[in-house]
């Protein structure tokens, strides 16, 4: 779904101005509540969320409160586990706001301490599992910031649906760091610069040679033996699949 400009130009305008709120309170050093009042404002602000009906923080899942519920026309779109503004967000904090949509069948989940933005997708299995689509530093960004503006815009009131969520966190998906390390060890590519190599006279051409040299010696080790880096591989290896299922509708020769 396309985010019309209408829409984007309130998220710039809104982050611009939340920039300097923002700054203010992390000089202020101010608690997680308050924090949680900022992110509320920005819900609505920013996001384009009725302010006293869409944004509870009276959500309760088994018995335990989440931060936040963004939640419309009696769907809950996305949980938001918030922290103080100073308090760095860590691999336990997104634990407790998956839990949290797991619990209740949420496929979208929020952490954030008003500056840093992290969104999560969660995969329903066994065990449930989770994948960053989206992390960003708004004091650090341009309010013009057309990732930030894609992501934001998605979420918004007007623009989130489950199908523009989930093409999101494919699009994010394909292009993130760990895909396109992937997808230079992949078989075309390497046949690829073996054959520029060739042109440029390089003595070892060799497919192994290429490919043991790029994982090892140009790519990050991250980038080749992280959990990430082998879902990466998977996910390029099931689109591919998908990819050539696909065939193309033959092409009628009867005269019109």
């Amino acid at each position: 779904m396309a985010i019309s400009k209408k829409v984007t130009d309130r998220i710039s305008l809104m982050v611009k101005k939340y920039q300097s709120v923002l700054s203010e309170a992390k000089d202020r050093d101010i608690s997680e509540s308050d924090t949680v009042v900022i992110i509320g404002d920005m819900l609505a602000d920013m996001f384009g969320y009725k302010k006293y009906t869409e944004i509870t923080t009276e959500f309760a899942i088994r018995g335990t409160y989440c931060d936040l519920a963004v939640k419309v026309d009696a769907n809950v779109r996305f949980l938001i586990e918030a922290k103080a503004i100073g308090v760095a967000l860590k691999d336990n904090h997104i634990k407790q706001a998956i839990d949290y949509g797991a619990n209740h069948g949420i496929e979208w989940v929020v952490l954030t301490n008003g500056v840093i933005w992290q969104v999560y997708k969660i995969h329903f299995k066994q065990p449930i599992d989770k994948a960053l689509i989206f992390e960003i530093d708004i004091l650090q960004t341009s309010p013009k910031n057309q990732q930030m503006l894609e992501c934001f815009g998605n979420l918004s009131r007007e623009g989130f649906t489950q199908s523009s969520m989930t093409a999101f966190f494919q699009q994010q998906q394909a292009t993130n760091k760990f895909s396109l390390a992937a997808l230079l060890s992949t078989e075309p590519i390497i046949l690829a610069i073996t054959k520029e190599l060739k042109k440029l006279g390089a003595g070892k051409t060799e497919p192994d040679f290429i490919k043991n040299t790029i994982q090892n010696e140009v790519l990050k080790r991250e980038l080749v033996d992280s959990d990430e880096a082998k879902a990466a591989v998977d996910f390029l290896k099931k689109s591919a699949k998908a990819a050539a299922k696909v065939k193309p509708k033959p092409i009628s020769t009867n005269p019109q």
